[in-house]
């Protein structure tokens, strides 16, 4: 494997900006390949919470316009790490408080479409080297749909790095009308159905999912499933054609933050010798949402998005029956505001088996994954999840649907698997109600025979999920979409 020069390209990346996995990925992925001798940059817009979180200003690097707008580009670097982090400051587009997405109501930025496609033609400019940054890579890494004109916008260069396009969730997919096309003043050439448009519409993860060089998902699993009209929300033909050119690759995870022997977020820090300790972090997290402090019922933890493809209508449907089982459960999410609405209802209705926090809070989310015995994922899809591999180094048992990446990375616990030691988690039967109660019902009944659940809580603990592995395997992804690149540069 060869070392290259590397430009990420994402619309958020933890602990600057962060919505969901992507962020995650985003900030794991490129320290991991750094590590790995790769000469990486990451590029992401200079929202206003990014640059109001900088513990010491951006150092300017160069001024450009994009669509009549001013822009400079200005480096930090990702905290905890020495990749240079390129921030695009265009104010007019990314000076805003809140989502990087959405409005405070929920909606949609009514230019979004503009902001991101600015973003992705600076991305090309600097990825050709024309913004003064002396320094051009062999590869652009693209991430979803705000990064998905790249690929597209790079591909009649007469010289030109080579493109990677990965998919974290298909279904958000940046479809936009024909006039918003036109205003992006994009080449009348794309607007084609085996290039950008779409039904006609334009989406601009097309531009990725048509044009990289090599795209991949992040999962095995997934990669199959979004070939197929199940998962495949309308691009299933489009990813069939590129099939020889897909693949999947799990993602890892940040084995320093989630790791719970140094972990600085619990109540109390544990490891396999020690489990002992994980009890104590579960009291905590029953006192913290006011539960009786029960050893002996099992704790049930969920943090989410409150939305459909989260399984949160079927958990919803089931509670009546699940407040009869010895359990508690806690969640801490925020989305939809039917289902925080009646999730908040729950919690007073059963006020000593139900927790909820409408949300995110980082300190929460690390007590949830130290304190509950099991960790609820009834994903409809789930292009990889990361909790369900942060839950099992915590020792907590992930209870998870069968798709996606949730597959990939937990063993069930059938009589086989828990007889042979390799179990580290519950997959349920299908994705329903039904399947979902039932593998509930089964953990607590397997949460009573204490020896074998403690012989899970190990296994569990012993899985590698460090990004060393998945970044061996980008790095030989990259020499393919080398090959693959007929203008190098």
């Amino acid at each position: 494997m060869s070392s290259h020069r590397v430009l990420f390209c994402a619309s958020e990346v933890y602990p600057l900006i962060k919505t969901g996995g992507l962020a995650d990925v985003a900030a794991s992925l490129p320290h991991a390949l750094s590590k790995a001798g790769h000469d990486v940059r990451i590029v992401l817009p200079a929202y206003q919470s990014v640059l109001a979180g900088l513990k010491h200003p951006a150092k300017p690097l160069a001024e450009t316009r994009v669509y009549d707008y001013a822009v400079r580009i200005s480096q930090t670097n990702l905290p905890g790490s020495r990749v240079p982090v390129w921030l695009i400051d265009c104010p007019e587009l990314f000076d805003r408080p809140g989502n990087p997405y959405l409005t405070d109501d929920g909606e949609a930025w009514p230019d979004n479409a503009l902001r991101f496609a600015a973003f992705n033609r600076l991305i090309v400019a600097i990825a050709l080297n024309k913004c003064g940054l002396q320094w051009q890579p062999h590869i652009v890494h693209c991430n979803d749909w705000q990064t998905g004109l790249v690929p597209a916008l790079l591909e009649n260069e007469a010289v030109r790095p080579a493109t990677v396009f990965t998919i974290h969730n298909l279904a958000y997919q940046g479809i936009f009308d024909r006039a918003t096309f036109e205003q992006l003043q994009l080449p009348e050439f794309f607007w084609h159905y085996q290039r950008l448009e779409f039904y006609n519409k334009f989406a601009f993860i097309k531009g990725g999912l048509v044009y990289a060089d090599r795209v991949n998902t992040v999962s095995p699993n997934y990669a199959q499933e979004i070939q197929t009209t199940e998962f495949g929300c309308g691009m299933e033909a489009v990813l069939q054609g590129r099939a020889a050119r897909l693949s999947g690759i799990i993602n890892g995870i940040d084995t320093q933050t989630w790791n719970p022997g140094s972990d600085d977020l619990l109540a109390y820090k544990f490891n396999r010798q020690h489990l002992g300790d994980k009890l104590l972090n579960k009291q905590a997290l029953q006192q913290h949402f006011a539960l009786p402090k029960k050893d002996d019922v099992l704790l049930l933890g969920l943090i989410t998005r409150l939305a459909e493809q989260k399984g949160i209508d079927m958990l919803l449907a089931i509670l009546p029956s699940l407040v009869k089982l010895p359990i508690q459960l806690v969640l801490l999410g925020s989305g939809n505001k039917l289902y925080e609405t009646q999730l908040a209802k729950a919690a007073k209705t059963w006020p000593e088996q139900i927790g909820v926090e409408v949300g995110y809070d980082e300190s929460l989310a690390h007590l949830i994954e130290g304190g509950a015995d099991v960790f609820v994922m009834p994903s409809r899809f789930e292009p990889c999840g990361l909790n369900q591999m942060y839950s099992q180094r915590y020792g907590t048992l992930p209870l998870v649907s069968p798709v996606g990446g949730l597959v990939d990375s937990v063993v069930d616990a059938s009589a086989a698997n828990i007889q042979n030691q390799t179990a580290t988690g519950f997959i349920m039967a299908a994705v329903s109600q039904t399947a979902l109660l039932e593998r509930i019902k089964h953990c607590t009944e397997l949460f009573a025979n204490k020896p074998t659940w403690q012989t899970m809580m190990k296994t569990a603990m012993s899985q590698d999920f460090s990004w060393v592995k998945s970044a061996e395997t980008y790095s030989r992804l990259y020499d393919q979409a080398m090959r693959d690149n007929p203008k190098p540069v």
